[in-house]
């Protein structure tokens, strides 16, 4: 690390993670975590997570739920080595700086179909997806290009929707918080006869806030419709068959600029978002050693531009993703062999690329070892890339643990990873031809340690990236104004520690982040990025309420690449109630923003102040 900050700061972690270990077992039957969950992010073979080597967290329906969070991006900005940009309200620019990757470095998969934009810079649209259907969100940190190709450099988000069961289960919510914010859910869960389904349907509008008070003072609504479908067969033993619909469409107004006195944008422009992405996958297990995936998906986000009068002309853009899967799995004595085929087609439709109609392809093949002997963990993968437009690339990982006491895990691990230009950073008029995809290096080492109901974690790793694309000042491209570029090298390096633990009736979690990503040129940090961030947290049940309180502290960062423009560090406390107030009937009190603070994680643009929300849900027979 550049500083001494964090140097000092690692006699805090080792402070933090002994108090973590050292908490009274007492009253531990309840455990809030559980060793046997199954995981499939790390490797696409299902484990238990006492097992897995990478760098992983669980996100379990019960806190999502407990939460209250709408989007997934509420629900993300909680977990250990992620932050939150918010270029406007909870409808505007969402991006995820994962282990201070940057926002297209993550892979993001809902039930195996991948969500990805062409558009811009790429990355998922974060704020497009609710969280009302979700069942669990696996979130690994750490490059995984071996396993999931181009994109995965800084790390994978996989959310898993809800399952139906057998029998009939309807549920309806609604809601109401500050700014004029009215929310509305409706759920079936059921099954019969061999079949599962869930659908779940939202609905969110609200009067806004100011979201650039310096540009145009007024309120910036939004209107948010969500729908999610998700059907499954029991066919013959062993096999099964599902499908997942995912829908949005979100309309916005936001003010695009800082300055007052650009009249092209005196008011309100709005922003139309609508995502619809369909998946089907076959689950087949042949014997004992031999099981199977077959997986096909496609996601189409479209994103539009509307002007206020006066103001430049609107813009259109249109990505569509489709992925094919065959996954094998050959589970034979102490190893677990996994061979898997993929293809993958995007396309951008967007009056500003040269041709109109934009086109890549990406197959590949990817090997996979995993072994558990005694104390002693292995897992290898190899996968080899051909690109359309880039030719051939092959991405590795390599990881090793060592179980010392059934508590205590030692790991190690390296891996490569890349991540292919957008078309729109090639063919718009921004865009240059000849990019180079980007490449990374990481290495990392853990120890975390599990008893019963306490967990601690302590990961510190060392991300390489050559190559990378940024949009700067103007070059080899038709725009005066900037092109995108092979501009810079980037290093991510930190430590990230978190732990859990039961202390008579309360839950305990905390996790510091210290890193420190910067331009490897010029020794600038990335922008928008903290070197540090701490987040608390406690649950409780009292008086017939569960109760929950977490705290979120961020230093300073800076908004610009130059780091001319410092945002300060910010604290914020929310605190939260619900409990049982009828029969299948749960009332939900949040509290946000307790402090009212004012801050920016985007120069210019406003967060919201203190904001209650009040719901009530009702889940039937």
């Amino acid at each position: 690390m550049r500083t001494g900050a964090p140097v000092r700061l690692c006699a805090s972690v080792v402070a933090v993670s002994a108090a973590l270990v050292a908490l009274p077992a007492g009253a531990q039957s309840q455990s809030p975590v559980t060793l046997g969950e199954v995981v499939v992010t790390a490797t696409r073979v299902e484990q238990s997570l006492a097992n897995v080597l990478a760098d992983v967290t669980v996100i379990e329906a019960e806190a999502i739920a407990r939460s209250g969070a709408v989007s997934l991006a509420d629900v993300l900005v909680h977990v250990p080595g992620i932050e939150m940009v918010r270029n406007g309200g909870p409808l505007g620019t969402t991006s995820l700086y994962l282990r201070g990757g940057n926002t297209n470095h993550t892979v993001v998969l809902i039930d195996g179909i991948r969500l990805d934009t062409q558009n811009g810079s790429g990355g998922a649209t974060w704020q497009s997806i609710p969280a009302q259907q979700i069942d669990h969100i696996e979130i690994l940190r750490g490059p995984a290009a071996a396993i999931y190709g181009s994109d995965a450099m800084a790390g994978v988000i996989q959310v898993f929707t809800k399952k139906g069961q057998s029998g009939f289960q309807p549920s309806l919510g609604f809601g109401f918080a500050s700014f004029g914010t009215r929310t509305a859910t409706a759920g079936l869960l059921g099954g019969f006869e061999g079949w599962r389904y869930a659908l779940s349907l939202g609905h969110e509008t609200s009067d806004g806030y100011n979201i650039q008070p310096a540009a145009n003072p007024d309120k910036d609504d939004y209107t948010r419709d969500t729908a999610t479908l998700r059907l499954g067969r029991d066919l013959v033993a062993g096999h099964k068959l599902d499908a997942t619909w995912l829908y949005t469409d979100a309309d916005a107004g936001y003010d695009s600029t800082t300055s007052q006195s650009n009249v092209n944008y005196a008011k309100d422009n709005r922003t139309v978002q609508k995502l619809n992405a369909l998946g089907m996958n076959w689950r087949a297990k042949w014997s004992d050693v031999w099981s199977s995936t077959v997986g096909v998906t496609q996601a189409l986000d479209h994103y539009q531009t509307l002007p206020s009068p006066g103001a430049v002309p609107s813009y259109d853009t249109e990505t569509t993703i489709q992925t094919a899967l065959w996954n094998n799995t050959l589970r034979w004595r102490d190893a677990i062999w996994t061979v898997g085929l993929e293809g993958r087609r995007d396309a951008l439709t967007n009056s500003g690329t040269t041709p109109k109609n934009t086109k890549r392809n990406q197959d590949a093949l990817a090997l996979g070892y995993g072994s558990q002997m005694d104390a002693h963990s292995w897992q290898a993968n190899v996968r080899l890339d051909h690109d359309s437009d880039f030719g051939d690339h092959t991405t590795e990982t390599l990881a090793y643990g060592y179980k010392w006491s059934p508590q205590w895990r030692l790991s190690a691990s390296m891996g490569t990873g890349f991540r292919s230009p957008t078309l729109y950073q090639r063919f718009s008029d921004y865009g240059f031809a000849g990019l180079k995809p980007e490449e990374s290096f990481n290495r990392e080492l853990g120890v975390t340690y599990r008893y019963e109901t306490q967990t601690l974690s302590v990961v510190a790793y060392n991300n390489q990236i050559t190559n990378l694309i940024a949009f700067g000042a103007a070059g080899a491209c038709v725009s005066s104004f900037g092109c995108y570029a092979n501009t810079a090298k980037a290093t991510l390096q930190g430590v990230t520690l978190s732990g859990e633990s039961r202390w008579g009736s309360t839950v305990w979690s905390a996790s510091l982040d210290l890193q420190d990503p910067v331009d490897a040129d010029n020794g600038n940090r990335l922008a928008r990025r903290a070197q540090t961030v701490l987040k608390l947290g406690a649950e409780t049940s009292w008086q017939g309420w569960n109760w929950k309180a977490d705290v979120l502290l961020s230093g300073d960062r800076f908004d610009d690449a130059p780091n001319k423009t410092l945002l300060p560090g910010y604290g914020l406390l929310n605190v939260g109630a619900s409990r049982s107030i009828a029969p299948q009937t749960e009332l939900l009190v949040r509290l946000d923003n307790l402090g009212d603070k004012a801050y920016e994680t985007a120069k210019g643009y406003a967060n919201p102040g203190r904001t209650l929300f009040v719901g009530m849900k009702w889940t039937g027979l």
